[in-house]
């Protein structure tokens, strides 16, 4: 299983980027996704999370609203649109999978997990 996310990069307050994350290697009929991030010197927290048939989507409260996941099944890719951002969303983005067809908001229920893409967002 392969996932290589993109998209990250240095953005001003408010302003918007879009994450992606290529998926590989699995079926991802019976899979979930998930985004998450981790600061520096912080713990890796939960972003959103995706059923892949996009029947089910829940965010954690802090990006609720300004972010929205999706999903484009013919090319397996899983995207973040993230949209008045601020300098506290300022992490390093992950792409989860989990090998069963129920979102979670828990790192250690995802299998697989991509290298992660940077976002900095300045004041």
């Amino acid at each position: 299983v392969q996932l290589v996310e993109s998209g990250g990069g240095l953005v001003q307050a408010g302003g918007s980027l879009r994450l992606s994350c290529a998926a590989s290697g699995m079926p991802f009929s019976s899979a979930a996704m998930g985004w998450f991030r981790q600061a520096p010197g912080k713990e890796r927290e939960f972003v959103s999370a995706r059923t892949w048939d996009g029947g089910r989507t829940i965010y954690a409260d802090s990006v609720k609203g300004r972010f929205t996941i999706s999903g484009d099944n013919a090319k397996k890719t899983v995207s973040l649109q993230m949209n008045s951002l601020k300098p506290e969303d300022t992490a390093v983005y992950y792409c989860a999978a989990r090998r069963y067809p129920a979102t979670s908001s828990r790192p250690g229920e995802y299998d697989y997990w991509g290298q992660g893409t940077l976002v900095t967002v300045s004041s």
